[in-house]
C-alpha cells in the first residue's frame, strides 16, 4: 500500500532527522537508496566524517556512490585526488 510506503519513509526520515542530519541531505540520501534507511544513515555517516576530515562534499558524495558505502575504499579514493 503506498500509504504505508509513505509513513515508512516519513519515519525514517525522522529518524535520521532526530540523529542531526540535514533535512535535505536525509531525503537526498533516502532517494539515492531507494527508500533503505539503513543505506542513507550509512552514508549520511560516512559523509559526515569525511566532510569533518575536509573533502569537498561533492567528491564525497561521487565517490561513496562509486564505492558503495565502503569506508576505507572511499576514503583511499578521496586522498588519492
Amino acid at each position: 500500500c503506498l500509504l504505508l510506503q509513505f509513513l515508512s519513509y516519513l519515519g525514517a526520515c525522522d529518524r535520521l532527522l532526530k540523529q542531526g542530519y540535514d533535512e535535505g541531505q536525509v531525503e537526498e540520501a533516502m532517494e539515492m537508496f531507494q527508500y533503505s534507511e539503513k543505506k542513507a544513515a550509512e552514508f549520511l555517516h560516512l559523509l559526515a566524517q569525511f566532510n569533518d576530515m575536509g573533502f569537498q562534499q561533492n567528491e564525497i558524495k561521487e565517490v561513496l556512490l562509486l564505492c558503495g558505502n565502503q569506508r576505507e575504499k572511499a576514503l583511499e579514493e578521496l586522498v588519492m585526488k
